[in-house]
């Protein structure tokens, strides 16, 4: 029996846990073409300046970048094309209630490859915090950081 190789591939949105307070979280397939799924498989995506709407209801990534892949020819795939997800009725239903609310949004935080070899998308309902929220993040995470220095010690 072949076995498949250990993917291990998983991008991040560093930037969405400082910008928002992420409330909930859920994973999603994505609509791919060939080629960009072999530049995922190979590491080369960013969820930088990505984020997600809901239109007629269906989930749409916007912005994400997958870079062209290299060995692609004629038919390769445009680097920021908008990406269906693929989420149950049930959730889309949830989201889009959530979303409605003023202040909330959806952002991607994670993609990964799953055991079977299929790209996923963990997207979060947040809300986006304050300025001084964000310096109580900072100060938390400095304060973490030191507390690990002197039990080191």
């Amino acid at each position: 029996m072949k076995e498949k190789a250990k993917n291990n591939i998983l991008i991040k949105n560093k930037r969405a846990s400082f910008d928002y307070e992420l409330l909930e979280t859920y994973t999603a397939g994505i609509v791919l073409t060939g080629t960009e799924i072999k530049s995922i498989r190979l590491g080369k995506a960013s969820l930088v300046d990505t984020f997600c709407i809901v239109d007629k209801g269906e989930l749409w990534v916007k912005n994400m970048y997958i870079a062209e892949y290299f060995y692609g020819t004629y038919n390769n795939h445009v680097a920021r094309r908008d990406r269906k997800l693929l989420l149950t009725k049930k959730e889309l239903r949830k989201i889009a209630g959530e979303v409605r609310t003023t202040g909330f949004t959806i952002v991607p935080t994670k993609l990964f490859i799953n055991e079977k070899g299929l790209a996923k998308l963990v997207v979060a309902v947040a809300k986006g915090k304050k300025e001084y929220d964000k310096r109580d993040s900072i100060r938390e995470r400095d304060d973490r950081r030191e507390m690990d220095r002197a039990f080191k010690h």
